[in-house]
């Protein structure tokens, strides 16, 4: 392990400023296939990532999360919301476990699995971390952002959808109300097809660009606008709604931005990246984000 200072020298030295500890740390002990010549194609393709991909429209600005943000929302609205996202985050599993059927590796199979065990309501097992940075459920139990599911514990009432449940019964809505293909608007079962189709494909390169796309969408601030407007929309109804499903995505999306680009890099240097066929996907895979956000503030303003 070097030192911080060797390693900033090291980047310097080579023209290298830019890439994260750990690639330059492989750079420095020559792990395979980590060479100078990557690391400076890698630096290249990063710049057409920012300009090509990260520039996206639902990246840079998000209407609809701007309006909610403010917790001007009527209770027709607040409902119609609720329930698009209960049929985005259902749907989701269908995405999730094609990951994990697709995955290149076992280590990636595994990756997958966190996410999947986790939506369904496995708990992360990270006693200290729960203390520190848990959020608490409805039932008023610490729920960890952080650790493993490997040793965890299963509860029914720790699924994301029951999170979502419980919050849209407080507005009125029941099981048959939520959750299913049935309710969605075409415009979010185009982002759940597409989720199926790029984030779940068994093209490794689909796979991955879309993950990269997903990450950075999901690290661009919505969670945060949408709790905003829940607190808002709570203090101005003199109500309690039951949010966890929201503050604890925005706590966790907080902490992963930090590892994307570290993920990416460690992407590049391990395998073949075909840098115009992921910025094609990536962005293809933010298209039907958008198309989500997009068909819910086409929504508001018809209300």
């Amino acid at each position: 392990m070097n030192n911080s200072n060797d390693i900033n020298a090291y980047a310097v030295q080579h023209g290298l400023v830019g890439l994260c500890e750990e690639t330059l740390e492989g750079l420095i002990q020559q792990k395979p296939g980590y060479t100078i010549d990557k690391a400076k194609q890698f630096l290249k393709f990063n710049e057409r990532l920012k300009h090509e991909l990260l520039q996206h429209d639902i990246i840079k600005r998000n209407p609809f999360c701007e309006w909610f943000s403010k917790g001007d929302i009527s209770t027709d609205q607040l409902k119609h919301f609720v329930v698009q996202f209960s049929v985005f985050s259902n749907l989701f599993l269908i995405a999730q476990l094609l990951k994990v059927i697709n995955a290149d590796s076992l280590e990636s199979m595994r990756a997958g699995k966190e996410i999947l065990a986790n939506e369904i309501g496995v708990i992360f097992n990270d006693k200290k971390a729960q203390q520190k940075d848990g959020v608490k459920d409805e039932e008023g139990e610490l729920v960890s952002t952080q650790g493993s599911v490997d040793g965890g514990t299963f509860k029914f009432q720790a699924a994301h959808f029951e999170w979502l449940l419980r919050l849209g019964e407080k507005i009125g809505l029941g099981f048959d109300d939520m959750g299913k293909r049935r309710h969605g608007t075409e415009s979010t079962l185009f982002f759940c097809d597409e989720l199926q189709r790029l984030y779940g494909s068994d093209h490794y390169q689909k796979s991955q660009a879309s993950s990269y796309a997903v990450e950075n969408w999901a690290a661009a601030g919505f969670w945060d606008q949408l709790v905003s407007g829940f607190e808002t929309y709570n203090q101005a109804h003199n109500t309690r709604l039951p949010i966890s499903f929201f503050t604890w995505h925005a706590k966790i999306e907080a902490q992963h931005a930090a590892h994307t680009q570290e993920e990416l890099e460690e992407l590049y240097f391990s395998t073949e990246i075909h840098e115009d066929e992921f910025i094609t996907y990536g962005n293809e895979m933010l298209d039907g984000v958008a198309a989500f956000w997009n068909g819910l503030e086409k929504d508001r303003q018809a209300s």
